[in-house]
């Protein structure tokens, strides 16, 4: 099955992608593009994925580079191919020609990002911890770190859970509340089931909002919810739903 790749027009030269999960050799629960290494999908098929998606961005698999991401503010400089172990953070900024920046996600918010004139690149990973504590300004300013011109920079969020997917407890946005009160607008009246607290968390609202906050150029959201479309996406709150094991990785990736 011939791959899926989702892009924007905002990232325009840039080769770039929001790979769905169509197409692929992975199996079972997997079935499709899985990606992540992470996952307990066979080592075999992860690296056939992986290559198909560097194949399709023009470059060798060794140069697709990805983390161990661990839900952090922390942002990494890739000026070439990256060893293993890889590194533990959520985001990488690059103006180097050759490689590719790929983050994994299932339910989170992949963010890539471009500079036109400067050349430099970024991808972040940012579920609600990493976008609470900065993930994204940080790769902003790392990109400017690099010479990219703050207000010439453009961002686009991936697929990732959407508010009517995302109900939460009330810890959850007290989470948020004591950093800011403001914050309680990303979050509505939830379903209840059983329970009247629940609220409804929106996720990309959240990283638009991060995003403007950094003073970029334009913020965009593709606008796919992970969780409602499981022909396309994977999603780490409805396989934990269904019950299942485990769950594949989707993968975003943007070039310099």
């Amino acid at each position: 099955m011939t791959l899926e790749i989702l892009t924007a027009d905002e990232l325009l030269p840039f080769r770039h992608g929001f790979f769905t999960r169509k197409g692929g050799v992975s199996s079972g629960i997997y079935e499709g593009l899985n990606c992540g290494p992470g996952s307990s999908d066979q080592s075999d098929a992860v690296l056939a994925n992986r290559r198909l998606v560097a194949e399709a961005m023009g470059l060798p698999k060794s140069h697709l580079a990805s983390l161990h991401q661990v839900h952090s503010p922390d942002v990494l400089v890739v000026d070439g191919p990256l060893t293993t172990p890889r590194p533990k953070c959520d985001a990488m900024v690059s103006a180097t020609l050759g490689v590719a920046l790929g983050i994994l996600t299932a339910d989170c918010q992949p963010v890539l990002f471009a500079e036109a004139r400067s050349g430099v690149v970024a991808a972040a990973h940012a579920g609600w911890k990493g976008a609470l504590n900065g993930v994204l300004g940080a790769t902003v300013d790392a990109m400017v770190g690099l010479g990219a011109e703050r207000r010439k920079i453009k961002a686009v969020i991936g697929p990732c859970i959407s508010q009517r997917a995302y109900e939460v407890g009330p810890e959850f946005m007290d989470v948020f509340l004591e950093l800011d009160p403001e914050f309680s607008r990303f979050f509505a009246q939830g379903t209840g089931g059983g329970k009247g607290d629940r609220v409804m968390f929106d996720l990309p609202a959240f990283g638009l909002f991060r995003l403007r906050e950094a003073g970029i150029a334009e913020a965009s959201y593709t606008g796919h919810c992970t969780y409602s479309d499981p022909e396309r996406f994977y999603s780490y709150r409805r396989t934990t739903h269904a019950g299942e094991a485990d769950y594949g990785r989707l993968i975003s990736v943007i070039a310099p």
